[in-house]
C-alpha cells in the first residue's frame, strides 16, 4: 500500500527522477550514434546481428508450436455388440436428434480415462440389454476437446446420467452405478404413475409405509385432461429429488374408486398420511404446477423409514442426518428390482410404524369416513397344558367397501394352528402368574401381533388359567360361562394387566425424550460403514446389522442378536433398552481387531493393550501398571519410545510392575480412562487402583524421573491399608530398600543373561563361519554348473544349426525329386504321343500298300 500511487498525482520527486532517467538514455543513444558514425562497419554488424536475432527468435517460436503432440483421436467406449449409441466424438447435436424420436432416453456422459466411467460401463450395458426395446441408450464422450459436448458443458465429475421422458428432462440419476439400481430408476421414469382401477388396488397402494399420492382425473372430455400432464410432470419432478422413488404417485380415473378417499372433484390430488390427517392439494392457494405439487408433497409427507445412500466420497450426508438426533441405522440386504418389499424390510417398517403410532385412535380423514372396526374371536387350546385357554381375536381396521363383505379369516387348524400355538406359548402364557401365588381362575395375560405386514388388521390374544381339574371341553366353555370380555391389550389399563414385551414399542416415540430416527442402508453397498460401526466380518445369519448412533453423547450401540430371537424381537428390545431412563445398553468400543484373536500372546517387554484387554490388565490388584497413552500420528510419542523400552528392560524381572501402552486412536476406552492429550503416562498402583496418579506435565519424561515416579507412587501390601503417622502414606525408606534389592536382583539376572548371550553369539559366529565355507563351495559348484550350462547351450545351438541345414537339404532334395517326377511324367506323355503317331503312320503305310496291291490286281 505504501508504494501505490493514483494516476495523475505524481509528486515533484518522481518527476525529477523520470527526467534524470530520460536524460541518461538520450546521452547513451547520442554516444552510440556518434560511435557508429565514426565507424560504419559497426553499424553494418549491428544490423546483421539484429536480423540474425529476429530469425533465431522466429525459428524458435515456430518450433515451439509443435512441442506438444496432438491428442489421439478417440475410439469407441462401448463394445460394438452393446445396444448403446456411442457418440465418442462428442456429437451433442446427434443426442438431440435421437432424443426427439424416443419416448424415454438414457444419456450417459463419460470420460474415457475415468475409472468410474469404466466401472459403470458394464452396468449400463446390462441395463441396456434388458430395456433396449423401451429406452434409447446414448453414450457421449464429453472429454474430447474438439467435440461439441466438451465445448458446451462443464462437468466436474464423471460419469453423469440424464434421463428424458418425452420432452421432460433432464432427470439426473444420483444413485449408485449398479445395474439393479439404475434399472429400477429407469423403470420408475418409464412408468412414473401407477394406475389404480379398483378399490382393492387403491387399498393395496395406500397400505405401504412410504408416502403415497393419488390424483383423480376423468378421461371423458379429451384423451388427456390438462391437469393430468401437470400431475405426470410432478411425479417426474419427485424423481429428480429422490432417485429411489420413495414417494409414489398413483392415478384414479373411476369416480366410485375416488369416493373411497373422499375425492369428488375432477383434477384433485390427495396426499395420504398415516398419523396425521390426509391432505388435498389447495388449488386456490397454490398454483397448479408440477413444481408446486412436488414441493407441497415433500413439505407435508410423513416419513418413518428413510433410505440413506452415502455417495462413497467426501460428503456431509451422514453428518446432516445424525445431527438431528439419535439414529437407528439398519443395514439390510436390498433388491431394488423386487416387486414387493423384502420380509426383513417389512418387519422393520412395521416396527417403525408402530414406534411412531402415538395415538391409535388418530386415523386419517379418509380412514375415519369409511372404517368399520370389527372383532372376530376364536378359542385356541394348547395341548401342552390342560389349564390354559386362549382367545384369539382378529381386529379389523380397514376400509370395508360396500361390494366386499367382512370375513373373519383365521388360518385352518392344520395350517396355521401351529403358528398360533407357538406365538401364544412365547408371548402370552409366560406372562401369567404362578398358580401358587394368584388365583388361577382370575389371572389373565394379553398380547397382540400383526398377522402380516398390513396396517389394517392384527391379532389379539387373551390367555387365562382355569382350574386344573377341568378337562379341555370344560376349559373351552369356561370363558363363555363367565362372560369375560376380550379387550385388546391397548385398551386394558396398565395397572390391571402387565405390559407384554411385544407391545412396548407402540407409541414409544411420544413416551420418551430419546426419540429415534429410522434409517435403512443397503448392506452390500455400505458394508465398510457397517464394519466401522462394529459389524463382524461374517455378518449375522440373515445378513443384517443394526446400530444406534447418538452423535450428541458421542456414543453408539450395536445390536447383539441371539440365535433364537427373530429380527422383530431383537429390534424391539434394542429400541426399548435405548429408550429406558437408565439404559442397560453398553457403549460399543472399537478395538484393534488383529490383537483380539491372539489367545496367548508372547511375553514382551511392553504390554500392548486393546479395548478388550484394557480393564483386566489395568485393574489387576497384584500389579502396578504404568500406562503409556500414544497414537500412531503423535511425533512426541515416537521420541519417547526408547525411554519406555529402557524402563521396561530395567523392570523386566520385577513381577509386580507392568509397563503397558494403548493406542487411543484405534481403541475406544471408557470415558473415565480417557486423556485430554498424548503422550500421557498414568500409574495405577496395586491394591489401590482408585488412586491412580498422572505423571506431572511440567516434569521432563526421562528414565530417572520415571523410576522416581514409580518408586514414589507404587503400591505395597503391608502399607496398603495402614496410613503413616504424618498422613503421607507408607514410609519411603522401606519402599526404596525393597526396590533397591529388586534392582540388585535384576542386575544379577542381567549379568547371567549377558553370559548366555555371549555364549549364543560365539555359537552363532561358528555357525556363520561354517556357513561361509559352505557358501564358497556352493559358489564354486555354481560356477562349474554355469560353465556346463554354457557349453550345453553352445552344443544345442550347433545341433540346431546342423539340423536346420539338414532340413534345408532335404527340402532341396524333395523339390528336385518333385521336378524329376514332373519331367518324367512329361517324357512319358511325349513317348506315348510319338508311339501313337508312329503306329498311325505304319497303319497308313499298310493301308497304302494294300490299296496299291488292289489296284495292281485289278489292273492285271
Amino acid at each position: 500500500g505504501r508504494g501505490e500511487r493514483q494516476p495523475g498525482r505524481i509528486n515533484g520527486t518522481e518527476r525529477r527522477r523520470q527526467a534524470v532517467m530520460l536524460r541518461r538514455v538520450r546521452q547513451s543513444l547520442r554516444q552510440v550514434l556518434l560511435l557508429m558514425a565514426r565507424r560504419p562497419d559497426l553499424l553494418c554488424g549491428a544490423i546483421v546481428l539484429g536480423v540474425l536475432l529476429v530469425l533465431a527468435v522466429k525459428f524458435t517460436c515456430s518450433r515451439a508450436k509443435n512441442v506438444v503432440a496432438a491428442a489421439r483421436p478417440p475410439v469407441r467406449f462401448f463394445s460394438a455388440d452393446a445396444p448403446v449409441v456411442d457418440l465418442y466424438l462428442g456429437q451433442l447435436d446427434q443426442v438431440e436428434r435421437l432424443r426427439s424420436v424416443a419416448e424415454v432416453s438414457f444419456i450417459f456422459f463419460y470420460a474415457p480415462w475415468c475409472a468410474h466411467s469404466m466401472a459403470a460401463r458394464q452396468e449400463v450395458q446390462q441395463v441396456s440389454k434388458k430395456l433396449v426395446k423401451e429406452v434409447q441408450f446414448v453414450a457421449v464422450n464429453c472429454w474430447w476437446s474438439q467435440g461439441k459436448c466438451r465445448r458446451q458443458n462443464r462437468f466436474y465429475h464423471y460419469p453423469i446420467i440424464h434421463l428424458f421422458y418425452r420432452r421432460f428432462g433432464p432427470i439426473e440419476y444420483r444413485g449408485p452405478f449398479v445395474a439393479p439400481y439404475m434399472e429400477s430408476f429407469v423403470l420408475k421414469v418409464i412408468t412414473p404413475l401407477t394406475y389404480l382401477p379398483s378399490r382393492a388396488r387403491l387399498e393395496e397402494f395406500l397400505s405401504f409405509h412410504e408416502p403415497r399420492v393419488v390424483g383423480f382425473f376423468q378421461f371423458n372430455s379429451s384423451p388427456q385432461p390438462p391437469g393430468y400432464i401437470t400431475y405426470l410432470s410432478s411425479a417426474l419432478q419427485a424423481l429428480k429429488r429422490d432417485f429411489r422413488g420413495v414417494v409414489r404417485f398413483g392415478v384414479v380415473t373411476n369416480k366410485q374408486v375416488a369416493e373411497a378417499i373422499s375425492l369428488t372433484e375432477d383434477e384433485t390430488i390427495f396426499l395420504h398420511r398415516r398419523f396425521n390427517s390426509s391432505l388435498i392439494f389447495p388449488r386456490k392457494r397454490l398454483n397448479f404446477s408440477s413444481e408446486a405439487i412436488c414441493s407441497w408433497v415433500f413439505e407435508n409427507h410423513e416419513t418413518v423409514l428413510q433410505w440413506l445412500q452415502p455417495p462413497g466420497t467426501k460428503s456431509r450426508l451422514l453428518e446432516h442426518e445424525l445431527t438431528k438426533g439419535p439414529a437407528l441405522l439398519l443395514f439390510l440386504p436390498h433388491n431394488p428390482l423386487g416387486s414387493q418389499p423384502s420380509p426383513m424390510l417389512q418387519q422393520v417398517a412395521d416396527i417403525a410404524v408402530r414406534y411412531h403410532s402415538c395415538d391409535n385412535s388418530n386415523h386419517s380423514s379418509w380412514d375415519k369416513s369409511f372404517t368399520s372396526h370389527s372383532l372376530c374371536c376364536q378359542s385356541v387350546v394348547l395341548p401342552e397344558s390342560s389349564t390354559s385357554v386362549c382367545e384369539v381375536c382378529l381386529s379389523f381396521s380397514q376400509p370395508t367397501f360396500t361390494t366386499s363383505p367382512l370375513h373373519c379369516l383365521f388360518p385352518p387348524s392344520n395350517q396355521g394352528g401351529d403358528v398360533f400355538q407357538a406365538y401364544l406359548r412365547r408371548c402370552c402364557l409366560h406372562q401369567l402368574p404362578s398358580p401358587m401365588s394368584v388365583n388361577s381362575a382370575t389371572s389373565m395375560g394379553c398380547s397382540n401381533f400383526l398377522d402380516s405386514y398390513s396396517p389394517f388388521s392384527q391379532y389379539s390374544a387373551c390367555c387365562r388359567k382355569v382350574e386344573p381339574q377341568l378337562n379341555e371341553s370344560q376349559a373351552k366353555e369356561e370363558p363363555e360361562m363367565q362372560s369375560v370380555p376380550l379387550t385388546p391389550p391397548s385398551l386394558i389399563p396398565p395397572s390391571s394387566v402387565p405390559q407384554p414385551e411385544g407391545d412396548g414399542i407402540t407409541g414409544l416415540r411420544c413416551q420418551t425424550n430419546r426419540t429415534l430416527r429410522f434409517y435403512v442402508l443397503d448392506i452390500a453397498l455400505n458394508w465398510p460403514l457397517a464394519v466401522r460401526l462394529g459389524a463382524s466380518g461374517d455378518g449375522s445369519d440373515d445378513g443384517s446389522f443394526a446400530a444406534i448412533v447418538n452423535l450428541k453423547d458421542e456414543v453408539h450401540y450395536v445390536l447383539q442378536r441371539s440365535p433364537a430371537a427373530t429380527l422383530t424381537e431383537s429390534l424391539e428390545g434394542f429400541i426399548r433398552n435405548f429408550s429406558a431412563p437408565y439404559s442397560p445398553l453398553q457403549r460399543h468400543l472399537e478395538a484393534t481387531r488383529s490383537d483380539e484373536h491372539q489367545r496367548s500372546p508372547p511375553r514382551l517387554l511392553i504390554t500392548e493393550l486393546t479395548t478388550s484387554s484394557f480393564l483386566p490388565s489395568v485393574m489387576d490388584l497384584q500389579k502396578d501398571v504404568l500406562l503409556f497413552y500414544y497414537t500412531q500420528w503423535c511425533g512426541f510419542c515416537s521420541v519417547l519410545n526408547h525411554i519406555i523400552i529402557q524402563l521396561a528392560r530395567l523392570l523386566q524381572g520385577n513381577g509386580t510392575i507392568t509397563v503397558a501402552r494403548v493406542n487411543v486412536a484405534r481403541n475406544d476406552l471408557p470415558w473415565e480412562f480417557m486423556v485430554d492429550h498424548v503422550p500421557t503416562i498414568l500409574l495405577f498402583p496395586r491394591y489401590r487402583k482408585h488412586l491412580s496418579v498422572k505423571f506431572p506435565d511440567d516434569l521432563p519424561i526421562t528414565l530417572p524421573n520415571l523410576l522416581r515416579f514409580i518408586l514414589q507412587h507404587s503400591g505395597s501390601v503391608p502399607h496398603a491399608h495402614k496410613p503413616s503417622a504424618d498422613g503421607e502414606g507408607p514410609g519411603h525408606s522401606a519402599v526404596l530398600q525393597s526396590e533397591f534389592l529388586t534392582l540388585q536382583r535384576e542386575v544379577q539376572a542381567l549379568h547371567h543373561a549377558r553370559e548366555r548371550v555371549s555364549q549364543q553369539l560365539a555359537q552363532l559366529w561358528r555357525d556363520n563361519r561354517r556357513l561361509k565355507f559352505d557358501a564358497r563351495s556352493l559358489e564354486a559348484e555354481n560356477a562349474d554348473l554355469q560353465r556346463e550350462r554354457q557349453s550345453l547351450e553352445e552344443q544345442h545351438r550347433e545341433k540346431s544349426r546342423q539340423l536346420g541345414e539338414a532340413v534345408r537339404r532335404l527340402q532341396e532334395l524333395a523339390d528336385t525329386s518333385e521336378n524329376l517326377l514332373n519331367e518324367n511324367m512329361l517324357l512319358r506323355v511325349l513317348l506315348r504321343a510319338l508311339k501313337d503317331r508312329t503306329e498311325a503312320r505304319e497303319q497308313t503305310e499298310v493301308e497304302k500298300k494294300e490299296a496299291k496291291q488292289k489296284r495292281s490286281h485289278m489292273a492285271s
